[in-house]
This record gives structure tokens, C-alpha cells and sequence, in this order.
């Protein structure tokens, strides 16, 4: 799925990817504290209220890593 397909959701701080066998949802980890966000957001997301862009990673940085 490509970013312009998901929206804001593809590089937000508190999205992260959920796969299926037959599809690929994205989860709003502020859903689980607060009650105006979608667990399963409609995309593309093209505005948030909640919007926080994910940390940038490092440059040859493992992703999801953690750092030393």
C-alpha cells in the first residue's frame, strides 16, 4: 500500500501497520485513550487532529531498532 493511499497514517507517531493473511489495516494507538479517534481510521487520512510525524530515524539505522 502506498503512503498516498494511507494518508497521514503512514507517517504518523501513533499508526503502525497491522497485516492480515488478506489485507493491511493501520491501527491509531490513540484510540486506546481516547474516544474521537477510529481504532481502524477510513484512508487515506488526510486530516488529524491527533497528527504527530514519527520520529525520523537515523541514517543506517535498523528500523524499529533501539538505540545504544
Amino acid at each position: 500500500m502506498r503512503d498516498t493511499e494511507v494518508g497521514l497514517c503512514a507517517s504518523c507517531r501513533h499508526a503502525r501497520p497491522v497485516d492480515t493473511p488478506r489485507s493491511r489495516y493501520w491501527l491509531c494507538e490513540r484510540s486506546a485513550t481516547d474516544s474521537r479517534f477510529a481504532k481502524y481510521p477510513r484512508l487515506p487520512m488526510l486530516d488529524c487532529p491527533g497528527y504527530e510525524p514519527a520520529e525520523a530515524e537515523a541514517p543506517g539505522a535498523e528500523p524499529g531498532g533501539s538505540a545504544d
